[in-house]
């Protein structure tokens, strides 16, 4: 039993970084390959344009950059961290593990490193699962990362999915506090939409080397109609659940931070759970839908606005079906 003069522990974030490349993919761009035009794009998505990541370089690149930043701005030093937790679902390789990488360029020996591959939703389930090793006392300070270089499964000509998809990273340190950071967390899976939203080729079902293998395969694909609907639908009802059980009302909430996923999605959750406009943070415009990084990217591009003590809440949708919320107390 646990003495009454033991405090609870509690894990928070004490610092943020953020990597996103300079190669930029505009509207302009993708007029001239697909049969789309900038005023479609922007009524469709609210994306302008999307940072695309140049070969020969991978996910594991803008992870590091994005860590590298963290430390930098907040004086962190890396080898103090425990573990590294790393969103992908566009890992450098199918092994190792991207994490395992970023050790090595970071020169990092020690760490308990690995990957969590939950599409969209990937940053919400890692930041989770930190929180939780933190809260159970064997860890102190853990760096939790979403990155995604997507845009290597994007086909160029399918303007269903190119206008989306962009490449970026996001990285966080966890760390234990006698102070509430991280609340608590609503998150969900059913595997009923793995046909709706998925790349194929390259797993053990379609390897690139069977006979049978399509091209086709090894691009990301979405049926864009179902996908809208659960999304909104998926986020809403975990943004409500996780804010009723922990005895909280929209109105304390001072930011909602979407996954960027559709400029429409998000408006739409943001009335759904009826929060005030002006309270929903957004940066698709510019850098469209970068999978596990778009909520890191989101809360680092907009950390002028934040104030120490925000309630906070996250919320995503991706490929499987996979979504959730989450609630922070913002302690930088």
């Amino acid at each position: 039993m646990k003495s009454n003069l033991q405090k609870q522990r509690f894990a928070a974030i004490s610092a943020i970084g953020g990597f996103v490349p300079y190669q930029k993919r505009t509207n302009k761009d993708l007029e001239l390959i697909s049969d789309t035009s900038d005023e479609w794009i922007i009524k469709r998505t609210g994306i302008k344009e999307r940072r695309i990541l140049e070969n020969g370089f991978a996910t594991s690149d803008m992870a590091v950059e994005a860590i590298k930043n963290l430390a930098e701005v907040y004086h962190k030093d890396l080898r103090s961290a425990e573990a590294l937790i790393v969103a992908t679902s566009t890992p450098d390789m199918p092994m190792p593990a991207t994490a395992n990488i970023i050790c090595q360029k970071l020169n990092l020996n020690t760490l308990w490193a690995f990957d969590v591959n939950s599409a969209c939703s990937g940053f919400l389930y890692a930041l989770d699962l930190g929180a939780s090793l933190i809260e159970s006392g064997r860890y102190r300070n853990i760096i939790v990362v979403g990155a995604d270089k997507i845009s290597s499964y994007v086909n160029i000509k399918d303007r269903n999915t190119n206008i989306l998809f962009g490449d970026g990273a996001g990285a966080v340190w966890l760390e234990a506090s006698s102070d509430e950071g991280i609340i608590d967390a609503v998150l969900r899976s059913n595997g009923s939409g793995k046909d709706f939203l998925n790349i194929e080729g390259g797993g053990s079902l379609y390897p690139f080397s069977d006979e049978s293998f399509q091209d086709d395969k090894k691009y990301i694909k979405q049926d864009g109609k179902i996908v809208f609907k659960n999304a909104i639908q998926g986020m809403r009802d975990t943004c409500i659940e996780v804010m009723q059980r922990n005895n909280f009302s929209v109105q304390d909430i001072q930011w909602l931070v979407p996954h960027q996923a559709n400029q429409r999605i998000i408006d739409a959750v943001g009335k759904e759970i009826d929060i005030d406009q002006h309270k929903t943070l957004t940066n698709i415009k510019y850098y469209g839908n970068t999978i596990a990084a778009t909520i890191p990217l989101c809360i680092w591009e907009n950390t002028t606005v934040l104030n120490k003590g925000d309630l906070i809440l996250l919320t995503a949708f991706g490929a499987g079906f996979s979504w959730g919320a989450s609630l922070l107390k913002w302690t930088i």
